[in-house]
């Protein structure tokens, strides 16, 4: 809930307030943190609620993630499922996150070549409005799943 005090020299004589989303990154936290402890449901005898699909886990509350099916392997491909598998993707060697070369090649390793490729070097800004730049090739370390 957000708030604004409406006034003479602030004196908040009439308040307005409203309810707005919370930040973006905020949202994306609170879902990461529920999909760790996601729980798996099939229907129940009654064909209106859900319970869990083992004896051992507890039922899930209100504000709990659930879900009916697992997510597909993404590391393979399927045709049917829209998925391209990661062979050959371009990966990061030295990044743990989802971007490294462990996670994004699913554990079957990768290979790593040398390219020369071509960028923007030695800038230069000339009095408004125009950059010049020379042409630079260089070599660039390429990480892409087995």
């Amino acid at each position: 809930t957000d708030c604004k005090c409406h006034g003479l020299s602030g004196s908040c004589a009439l308040r307005t307030c409203w309810r707005k989303m919370p930040p973006f990154r905020d949202v994306g936290n609170r879902l990461k943190e529920r999909f760790a402890g996601a729980a798996k449901v099939i229907p129940s005898n009654d064909g209106h609620s859900f319970m869990p699909e083992g004896p051992t886990i507890k039922p899930p509350d209100r504000g709990a993630l659930v879900y009916s099916e697992a997510s597909p392997d993404f590391c393979k491909p399927n045709r049917k499922k829209g998925s391209l598998g990661t062979h050959g993707r371009e990966c990061n060697a030295t990044s743990p996150g989802v971007e490294g070369c462990e996670l994004l090649c699913c554990g079957r390793g990768f290979d790593t070549h040398q390219k020369r490729v071509k960028i923007n070097c030695e800038c230069r800004f000339k009095w408004c409005c125009e950059v010049t730049c020379n042409t630079c090739s260089i070599k660039k370390v390429i990480n892409t799943c087995r």
